[in-house]
C-alpha cells in the first residue's frame, strides 16, 4: 500500500490570509451582528446580519511517491491524480488516458475544458500537445491549484492556459460558456471518492449546453459503484441517449462519453473501434483506429497512442 506523505504547505499557503485574519480571535471565524433588534418587519437595516461569507470546507491536500510516480490525495489513500516524475507532461493513469478519448471523434477544438483539476495531467497534456486549443481547467479548491503548480509542474496561466478558481456548477451554468466548448472532461470527486459530487440531470444538461454543435464530453465514473448506473441514466437523459461507456480499468474506473449532436454519428465508428481494441487486449490509448472513419486529430502528426509513450 502506498504510504502517504502528508504535506501541509499547499493548504497552508492557500489559506494564509484566512489564518492571519482569524488569529486575533483564537482561530475562530467571527460573525459580526448588529446590537439592535428590528422593531418592525420593514426595519431590515437593524436586523442581525452576517458579514463574514461562508467558505467551503476542503479536505487536506496530501501527496505520496512510489516507483518514480507522485500521487495526489485528499487526506485519504484514494488517488486523485498522478505524475511520473521523469515524464511530467504524459498521462500516467489509464483512466485519465481514456478521458482523452474525445480525440477519436473530433478534431482539436478551439476550446478544451477540464472540470476538476486534480494533478493537472489532462490539462498539461492538452496544453503541450494540442497547440491549436485554448486549454482551461475549473477547480474550486485553491490548495489543489497550488499543489498542481508546485508539485505537478502545471505551468502558470498564459494566452493558451487558464485555471478558473470557481465552482464547476457555476461554470457550466454561466451563459457565457454555452455553445463554446468543443471537448469537456468531467472529473469532480471529493475526498470520499464515492462518486461524482455533481451528477444531477440539471448538471449534465448544463454541461451539454456548454458544448458546440459537435462537442464531446468525457466523464470519470466508478463502474463498480451504485453511482455508475445513476450517472449513466442521467447522462442518457441529458444527452438524448448519445452516450457510450468504455470498459473499466484499474480500481473500477469507467469513462462515459457523451455527444452533443452530429458528433454522435462518428461515435458508432469510435465505439466499434474501442470494442475491437478491448477484444485484442489493448486499451483505448493504444488502439489502432482508422482516421478517416473516427475523425482522429493527430497533434503534431502523431496518434494519441504515440503521445502516451
Amino acid at each position: 500500500m502506498t504510504k502517504l506523505i502528508k504535506r501541509a504547505s499547499a493548504e497552508a499557503r492557500a489559506f494564509r490570509h484566512r489564518d492571519a485574519d482569524t488569529a486575533a480571535t483564537g482561530g475562530k471565524q467571527q460573525v459580526v451582528r448588529s446590537k439592535k433588534r428590528a422593531l418592525h418587519d420593514d426595519d431590515l437595516h437593524d436586523a442581525p446580519q452576517i458579514e463574514a461569507p461562508r467558505k467551503p470546507r476542503f479536505a487536506p491536500v496530501t501527496f505520496s511517491e512510489e516507483g518514480g510516480v507522485r500521487f495526489l490525495h485528499f487526506g485519504t489513500e484514494w488517488v486523485q491524480g498522478a505524475m511520473r516524475l521523469r515524464k511530467p507532461d504524459q498521462i500516467e493513469l489509464e483512466y485519465a488516458q481514456q478521458m482523452m478519448a474525445w480525440l477519436l471523434f473530433i478534431e482539436t477544438p478551439k476550446r478544451v475544458v477540464q472540470l476538476g483539476l486534480g494533478a493537472a495531467a489532462l490539462t498539461k497534456f492538452a496544453y503541450r500537445f494540442l497547440k491549436r486549443a485554448k486549454v482551461e481547467a475549473v477547480e474550486l479548491n485553491p490548495a489543489v491549484v497550488i499543489a498542481a503548480r508546485t508539485m505537478f509542474e502545471l505551468p502558470h496561466d498564459d494566452a493558451r492556459l487558464t485555471v478558473h478558481e470557481t465552482d464547476a456548477w457555476d461554470f457550466v451554468n454561466d451563459s457565457a460558456n454555452h455553445g463554446t466548448i468543443g471537448a469537456l472532461q468531467v472529473d469532480v470527486y471529493d475526498a470520499t471518492a464515492r462518486g461524482p459530487v455533481l451528477d444531477s440531470v440539471g448538471f449534465y444538461r448544463a454541461v451539454r449546453a456548454c458544448l458546440t454543435d459537435a462537442g464531446v464530453v468525457t466523464v470519470n465514473l466508478f463502474g463498480d459503484h451504485p453511482s455508475f448506473v445513476r450517472n449513466m441514466k442521467r447522462l442518457n437523459e441529458a444527452f438524448d441517449g448519445r452516450v457510450i461507456a468504455l470498459p473499466e480499468v484499474h480500481d473500477g474506473n469507467r469513462i462515459a462519453i457523451a455527444f452533443s449532436g452530429p458528433g454522435a454519428r462518428r461515435a458508432v465508428h469510435g465505439a466499434a473501434s474501442a470494442r475491437e481494441a478491448d477484444r485484442s487486449g489493448t486499451r483505448l490509448a493504444g488502439a489502432q483506429v482508422d482516421q478517416g472513419s473516427a475523425g482522429i486529430d493527430r497533434p503534431e502528426g502523431r496518434l494519441v497512442r504515440d503521445l502516451m509513450l
